[in-house]
Order: structure tokens, then C-alpha cells, then sequence
């Protein structure tokens, strides 16, 4: 690939795989504390430091549905990105991540951005669960370790 498309080919999409990252960890961390505060009620839990393992895992997953809904259009973008080749003519079909961007919204329309997300959110719900639970395990053991250090 370095020798027929140079250097640069192996960065085709970073931009975007970055934005998608952040946008995965947004939709996670922002939304699990919330819907914890939500979800405690469904289950009786009342101390929001010593929740139940159903209240962790239906917290979890809805902030896997966030991170999904808000990561999907950014993942199809870069993957439209990273997968382009040339047209007949020469030239690529997008010139980066807002020319793709709209070129989807236009041809495509709106809900385009979310194709393929029951997929994606079953790809994703499982890996959003196993690490917003291990960081729920291990956020007591952190606080005792510093806390103690502290007082």
C-alpha cells in the first residue's frame, strides 16, 4: 500500500477514527451515571456507590445504545473514507470528512448515517457493558487506595 499509494494512504481515515472513539466514550461515560440514577429505581436500589449487578447492566447497555446512536454516522464516514478507490476518472469520491458527510446527507438522506445499527449496537451493547461494569467493580478499590493515601 506504501509503495503504490505512499505514505499518507496508511492515515486514509484517521481523522474520523478518532471522532468515533470520542464520540463512543461520550455516549458511555455521559450517559451511565444518568442512567444509573434512572434505572436504581426500576431495580430499589437507593445508594448510587453500591448498586445491584441489573441496575450496572441496564445502565450499561442504555449508555451502549447513547454511544451507538451517537458514533454510528462517524464510523459509516470513516468507513466510507477508508474504503473509497478511485473513480473511472481519477479523482476520489470524497475530498474528507464533510464532503462525505454531505455527499451521504444528499444522495442518501438522514437516516443513512444510521444504517446497519442494530448490528452495530449488538456489536457494541456487549463491550459497553463488560467496561462500564469492570469500572463500577473497580472505582471503590480506586477510591479506598487514594482516599486513604490522602487522609
Amino acid at each position: 500500500m506504501v509503495r503504490t499509494e505512499g505514505v499518507s494512504s496508511l492515515y486514509t481515515g484517521l481523522g474520523p477514527n478518532i471522532l468515533r472513539g470520542m464520540s463512543i466514550s461520550v455516549g458511555q461515560l455521559s450517559c451511565y451515571d444518568q442512567a444509573k440514577s434512572v434505572t436504581m429505581k426500576w431495580f430499589g436500589d437507593t445508594d448510587p456507590n453500591h448498586v445491584s449487578m441489573p441496575t450496572q447492566m441496564a445502565s450499561a447497555c442504555i449508555a451502549g445504545f447513547a454511544a451507538s446512536v451517537l458514533s454510528l454516522p462517524i464510523d459509516l464516514i470513516k468507513c466510507r473514507l477508508q474504503d473509497m478507490t478511485p473513480l473511472p476518472d481519477g479523482t476520489m469520491p470524497y475530498r474528507g470528512l464533510a464532503d462525505c458527510a454531505s455527499k451521504v446527507l444528499r444522495k442518501e438522506g438522514v437516516l443513512a448515517f444510521w444504517t446497519g445499527f442494530g448490528p452495530y449496537f449488538a456489536r457494541l451493547a456487549p463491550s459497553s457493558t463488560i467496561i462500564l461494569i469492570t469500572i463500577e467493580q473497580i472505582r471503590p478499590l480506586y477510591r479506598q487506595a487514594f482516599y486513604e493515601i490522602q487522609h
